[in-house]
């Protein structure tokens, strides 16, 4: 049985999607969790208890990539009916919806000053967007298959993206070039992202693997074979120290990055486990998988010397001996595999809650109307969409549908702005009624 006061611990199920959760991400301030599915619903969680779910209903497929906006006032949704949209997370329901990719859209993600938006699509393209003018600005076009995933670098200076063609790219976002290559012809990645201080990029393989590469030396780093089916998603904690993946195998497993090894296997999804993300804090953790559950996982890395935890590992399991460190990561790109065992966490076994019902969830749909956030004084954001959407929903005089396509009252409305975009030769872009 796993210990709580060493060991991650699920805190609670969230159950409201219908279908596989394909994304989550946590608000800035850690008091919601956003999911996207395969139902073609967006759904915000409220952390605390005995609060409602709020389901916003806009894609008309399923929805592929979530992510808040730095400072929590926007929701970014990517989706397979090849639209991004842009939700203000309040009852109002507004949602501007992006269009230029001409296929399905696979992730989303916000730069890290909010001001632009990188996303990755089926149609071999990555797009940049501007967040405030709701703009796109340019494309980038050198894979040869679906680019499954895009990232913006910490300092908003680089992007990573990784494709179908079996390469992994690093692109100039001014020059808007590519500036390097990875090349895994074992398998094809199906998620990329940087580590906290933006030296190296790890890749989740559809091969089972987890490679970390430097990118300032062009050097694989790390090399994890830990996984007994494709790695779906990963999340560094913020110190940059641990990495969470996800896989089909079913398991989530949690890597020690300076002492090169598996620490942690995590069961709990009943089947293949598609995403997962640390908060803001790296004090908690949410997964997202098949079975069309969130979990919320509680973790403690930095409360404590992790290094007594270690040797209290290695009373417990039977480890190889680390690698030698290079910087803050292992030299050598050997592969670790699962020979050396990893506490097994069952979440059968340790629940913190068991006893809360799942939350009543309120519909609330997409407004034909967008007020963009710095137009509007009356800004939402996810830490009042909780109060926001209660008062609502006592306004309707009941818990169920809040339908925005009526008239919002809102004098500041700009109007309809679901347009395509298009991009000409010189760059610019033309706005378009669909």
């Amino acid at each position: 049985m796993a210990s709580v006061l060493e060991d991650p611990i699920l805190i609670r199920p969230f159950k409201g999607h219908k279908a596989a959760v394909t994304g989550v991400d946590f608000s800035p301030t850690t008091t919601a969790v956003a999911s996207s599915s395969l139902d073609r619903f967006l759904m915000i969680w409220n952390l605390k208890p005995q609060s409602r779910a709020f389901r916003f209903v806009g894609h008309v497929e399923a929805v592929t990539s979530v992510q808040f906006s730095p400072d929590g006032h926007l929701v970014a949704s990517a989706s397979q009916d090849r639209t991004v949209r842009l939700w203000i997370p309040c009852v109002h329901g507004e949602s501007s919806a992006l269009k230029a990719h001409t296929a399905p859209v696979r992730s989303v993600n916000f730069s890290h000053d909010g001001q632009f938006l990188v996303t990755a699509s089926n149609d071999k393209s990555i797009k940049v967007w501007s967040v405030y003018r709701q703009r796109l600005l340019f494309s980038l076009s050198q894979h040869t298959h679906w680019v499954r995933c895009a990232k913006f670098s910490p300092d908003g200076r680089l992007i990573a993206s990784c494709s179908e063609d079996k390469t992994v790219k690093i692109w100039d976002a001014a020059n808007k070039i590519c500036i390097d290559s990875f090349t895994d012809y074992e398998g094809f990645a199906n998620y990329v992202d940087f580590n906290p201080s933006g030296t190296c990029v790890v890749s989740a393989g559809s091969n089972h693997t987890v490679k970390l590469w430097d990118i300032r030396m062009n050097k694989l780093l790390q090399h994890y074979r830990v996984h007994r089916g494709g790695v779906n998603c990963v999340s560094f904690h913020p110190s940059g120290n641990y990495l969470i993946t996800a896989s089909t195998d079913g398991t989530l497993k949690i890597m020690d990055l300076l002492e090169g090894r598996l620490i942690y296997t995590l069961h709990g999804h009943k089947g293949p486990v598609l995403s997962v993300a640390f908060s803001k804090g790296g004090e908690k953790f949410a997964s997202g998988g098949a079975d069309a559950q969130v979990l919320l996982w509680k973790t403690n890395f930095d409360s404590f010397n992790y290094k007594e935890v270690l040797k209290q590992h290695r009373r417990r399991i039977h480890t190889d001996d680390p690698p030698h460190l290079l910087d803050i990561y292992p030299r050598s790109p050997h592969p670790h595999d699962g020979q050396s065992q990893s506490i097994e966490i069952d979440p059968s076994f340790d629940v913190t809650d068991t006893q809360t019902l799942d939350p009543p969830v309120v519909d609330i749909s997409s407004s034909v109307y967008f007020s963009s956030p710095w137009d509007s004084g009356e800004m939402c954001g996810s830490d009042k969409l909780a109060d926001a959407c209660m008062t609502g929903a006592q306004q309707t005089g009941q818990a169920g549908i809040i339908d925005q396509h009526k008239e919002t009252g809102n004098s500041r409305t700009r109007g309809i702005r679901d347009f395509p975009a298009m991009e000409d030769s010189s760059g610019s872009v033309n706005w378009q009624r669909a």
